[in-house]
């Protein structure tokens, strides 16, 4: 991907407990991403167009982002052949129901 038109980003992911109430002992994940989207942009939209939680919204959008990102770099890949087609698809959706969601706020 050509630098001169991508965001970048840092995605850090911390445990912060388990289902028996213990902190995480295992370190941050922490790795960095490229987009041709603003990913923050996005997250911003999907919490505003939809009825999702702040939380819920903002794990729907980045995770569709980064699959997203990982399917199209490998879009060759016959891994990814059956999966193209319905991530599409469900992308498109949550596209316009965001956007029909910023018209009838207006």
């Amino acid at each position: 991907m050509s630098t001169k038109h991508v965001h970048r980003f840092r995605i850090s992911v911390e445990k912060i407990g388990d289902p028996v109430g213990q902190t995480g002992t295992s370190p941050p994940l922490a790795f960095e991403v490229q987009n041709h989207d603003d990913i923050l942009a996005i997250v911003d939209r999907v919490r505003a167009g939809t009825a999702f939680t702040a939380d819920e919204a903002s794990a729907l959008a980045l995770g569709v982002k980064l699959l997203g990102g990982v399917v199209l770099a490998h879009r060759h890949d016959p891994l990814f052949a059956d999966l193209q087609p319905p991530l599409r698809g469900f992308i498109g959706n949550l596209k316009s129901h965001v956007a029909s969601s910023a018209t009838q706020g207006q």
